[in-house]
């Protein structure tokens, strides 16, 4: 079982960021996915999620109208466009899949947003 994230890197306030997951080893279109993310010293938060079959979704507050989820079953993949990048959405980005008590996690990809 593999999940990688791609995707992240610096980039200025007001910024975009395409967040990629590419899954392998299980059968990615049973499983609902998930992006958190964390900063050094707090708690794991979760941004997005999606059902298996792409939809519906759900937003942290402070992500609404900014990112969006979706995924690709066929490419066995998740993504996470972020418009409107804001300082305070410097974390660590994880993506996570999951089915009942079966869940997955990538390594995560870096997102900082400095000018």
């Amino acid at each position: 079982v593999q999940l990688v994230e791609s995707g992240g890197g610096l980039v200025q306030p007001g910024g975009s960021l395409r967040l990629s997951c590419a899954a392998s080893g299980f059968t990615f279109s049973s499983y609902g996915a998930n992006w958190y993310r964390q900063v050094a010293g707090k708690e794991r938060e979760l941004v997005a999620g999606i059902s298996n079959v792409g939809g519906p979704t759900n937003y942290a507050d402070s992500v609404k109208g900014r990112f969006t989820i979706s995924r690709d079953n066929a490419k066995n993949s998740v993504y996470l466009q972020m418009n409107s990048l804001k300082p305070e959405d410097t974390a660590l980005y994880y993506c996570n899949v999951r089915r009942a008590a079966t869940t997955y996690w990538g390594q995560g990809t870096q997102v900082t947003v400095s000018s």
